[in-house]
């Protein structure tokens, strides 16, 4: 129980530093942390598009962040290092951003979601997946979900971990989106039975496909509606 607990408590301290993080870097492009944890230190590389801006003039926006780190989260002798993403469409955030960012600019969800698949794929991933829950559409449209996805992504298992996987909210006038972005990358090996060369279990394969879903409203607002007309029956 005692292993168990210290490994949820690091999960939480790993979530909460990198929702940190993803405000305070928001300009330098942040993506993702990696923490590794020794007797004498705490080892944060910290993965983004910018690092110019992480460590600011004469390393004071680092120290800054190093500081924050060390009282907020009770973290032992926290030792950050900067490390730049090689190609933006293999980082989950980034192309979550990147669609939160292109909605709240008007931009429609079904094109801009089929679109990005398909640049993702072509920068070599194994396997990707974006969906995208909330209002979709114009103002009074029911919440929906759109599903677009392709190529080899487990839903279960210990291989799941092998997904790297986002969550990012987007603002636009019309409602609030939730949009998940799950990536397998290039020379991903899963283990398997019959392995297929490039590391893909034999029949995991599958084709580009999108398919929409009307998610139900709330029992409330559908009592409401219904009362409706008897309301203005009872007016008259």
């Amino acid at each position: 129980m005692v292993v168990e607990k210290k490994f949820i408590e690091d999960a939480l301290v790993k979530h909460e530093i990198s929702k940190y993080l993803e405000k305070a870097l928001i300009r330098a492009g942040f993506s993702r942390i990696d923490i590794q944890k020794t007797p004498v230190i705490t080892r944060i590389t910290v993965y983004v598009l910018n690092p110019g801006r992480v460590i600011g003039r004469g390393g004071q926006t680092i120290d800054a962040i190093t500081q924050d780190i060390k009282s907020k989260f009770h973290v032992d002798n926290p030792q950050i290092s900067v490390a730049e993403v090689r190609n933006e469409l293999l980082e989950p955030r980034l192309v979550a951003r990147h669609i939160a960012d292109a909605l709240e600019r008007g931009a429609n969800a079904r094109g801009l979601m089929h679109s990005t698949l398909r640049s993702i794929l072509e920068n070599g991933a194994m396997g990707a997946e974006i969906i995208a829950t909330g209002k979709l559409a114009a103002k009074g449209a029911k919440a929906k979900q759109i599903k677009v996805r392709s190529g080899y992504i487990p839903k279960a298992g210990d291989v799941v971990k092998l997904v790297d996987e986002a969550h990012v909210a987007s603002y636009p006038k019309y409602g609030a989106i939730g949009i998940v972005v799950r990536i397998v990358q290039p020379g991903t090996v899963f283990p398997s039975p019959k392995p297929k060369a490039n590391g893909v279990p034999k029949g995991a394969e599958t084709k580009v496909e999108a398919e929409e879903i009307v998610v139900p409203e709330a029992p409330e607002q559908e009592a409401q509606k219904a009362d409706a007309p008897k309301e203005s029956e009872a007016a008259k």
